[in-house]
């Protein structure tokens, strides 16, 4: 049975990883608006990850007995000056993500939860490819500066992107 103290974090860490969806929804909409329809795509799917990070709080507490408590999300931002500015308060956001789970993880490691701990573990490791993502793309972001055919090109790129996760069943993934 997940203890009170670490069931209500992690019900906060809920909360964060569905305000994380919201603002890349938010951010994919804008993009949608300039049709950068690639940023948009990248950005949604974003958001689709975040939500697939939410239910696996959501199944942990669960399966631990315990109880979910699903809390207010803020409103996001809805524009931006450029694409950078939104990639670098993306870049920003997760630094703040990453201390949140550092801190479930420290709270894990205090309770002596080491199911949370386990669970948490995987979250350590997602924050490190998280930041790593969009550091890369504020680095381009940056080389691209105001060349609108190579912020174009970088659109056609983000295209490609695609994910297996599957929001309904966050213990494994879709197939693509």
């Amino acid at each position: 049975m997940i203890n009170k103290k670490m069931q209500d974090a992690i019900n906060k860490q809920i909360n964060e990883e569905l305000f994380s969806s919201y603002l890349y929804l938010s951010m994919s909409a804008y993009f949608e608006t300039l049709n950068l329809k690639g940023f948009a795509h990248w950005m949604k799917i974003q958001a689709y990850e975040e939500q697939f990070h939410a239910a696996k709080l959501y199944n942990h507490i669960v399966e631990r007995g315990g109880a979910v408590n699903l809390l207010p999300i803020n409103e996001p931002a809805h524009s931006w000056k450029s694409a950078l500015e939104i990639f670098e308060e993306s870049l920003k956001h997760e630094y703040h993500i990453t201390k949140c789970i550092d801190d479930l993880m420290n709270l894990s490691l205090e309770e002596r939860d080491h199911a949370s701990r386990t669970l948490l573990t995987w979250f350590v490791d997602e924050q490190v490819e998280e930041e790593n993502s969009f550091t890369e793309m504020v680095e381009k972001l940056k080389m691209i500066g105001d060349n609108n055919p190579m912020l174009l090109m970088q659109d056609k790129e983000m295209l490609a992107r695609t994910t297996t996760v599957d929001v309904l069943n966050p213990q494994g993934t879709a197939q693509p």
